[in-house]
């Protein structure tokens, strides 16, 4: 009797647990078509005819596709020139983010200093502040210097790093074992040749962590160059966006097109970089 209940028990619980599977595949399976139906929705959109896009019922699958829609809208705006100067942007102020960052944060995870505590509590306060507070004294004062209508507020400060960054990065130095540090200076090598020669090889995972995250935050970024560029020749790819609106209308399969096109670059970096964003994410929450 007892043996009887005990392997029908088990049953229950083997067939419990394959039900508790079952339903969270459902579950994701979901949520997944759900996030990917307003890429979908772009990419149909992208590839109608006009008069096509609002069609009822909606047509999901363009027919005919016209595959033409991508070279109109580099036509219709000089979408290629906005490409260009968010590559530009977003490469300048890539380097300087990854060079301030990772110097930073080798300095708070590695190095002895007076106050070093207490300036790692303070870049840690100032990232309780939403942009919201900051965004209008930020730019008095880059009005001021007459920098507004120029690159240089984009690009720019990334040369001072940023917060976040620099705590994600530092709790990945923290991680390196000191042994290694002080084998090298036994060995003659300054603090300098330590984080160029041993610590940047080492942190290759957050650093292509925060590349990624840096990447995609200024490629897609409207607020900044809404604020700070004003002459159409300087815009980014995010505000070019809006040349395919106009004050009636609005052209939305070219729009779509463009989309696509900016997103281009994004899901590429993505797709090929995922394998170090997962371990760089991963490892910085080893030590700290």
């Amino acid at each position: 009797m007892d043996d009887t209940f005990a392997k029908t028990h088990f049953l229950t619980a083997a067939q419990r647990n394959t039900l508790n599977k079952l339903i969270g595949y459902i579950v994701l399976t979901v949520l997944g078509i759900a996030f990917f139906l307003p890429f979908a929705w772009m990419l149909s959109t992208a590839l109608k005819a006009e008069g096509y896009v609002f069609a009822f019922p909606p047509q999901w699958i363009p027919n005919p596709v016209q595959w033409s829609n991508f070279v109109e809208c580099m036509r219709v705006v000089p979408f290629g020139h906005y490409l260009l100067n968010t590559a530009l942007i977003t490469g300048i102020s890539l380097v300087g983010m990854l060079v301030s960052s990772t110097l930073v944060a080798y300095s708070f995870a590695k190095l002895r200093w007076p106050g070093r505590d207490i300036m790692f509590v303070i870049l840690l306060s100032t990232m309780m502040l939403p942009g919201q507070v900051t965004m209008i004294p930020i730019y008095i004062m880059f009005n001021r210097m007459g920098w507004v209508d120029t690159w240089l507020p984009l690009t720019v400060p990334a040369f001072f790093g940023s917060p976040f960054f620099i705590f994600l990065l530092r709790q990945f130095f923290m991680s390196i074992p000191t042994e290694l540090m002080e084998a090298a200076k036994i060995d003659g090598c300054s603090n300098f040749r330590i984080y160029s020669n041993i610590m940047v090889p080492l942190a290759k995972p957050a650093i292509a962590t925060v590349a990624i995250l840096h990447f995609l935050w200024t490629w897609n970024d409207f607020m900044s160059p809404l604020l700070y560029i004003n002459s159409p020749e300087k815009y980014t790819v995010s505000l070019g966006l809006q040349a395919f609106q106009t004050q009636y209308t609005t052209n939305y399969r070219l729009m779509m097109a463009a989309s696509l096109i900016a997103l281009a670059p994004c899901l590429l970096l993505f797709f090929f970089g995922q394998k170090y964003f997962v371990q760089g994410v991963i490892m910085t929450g080893i030590k700290g």
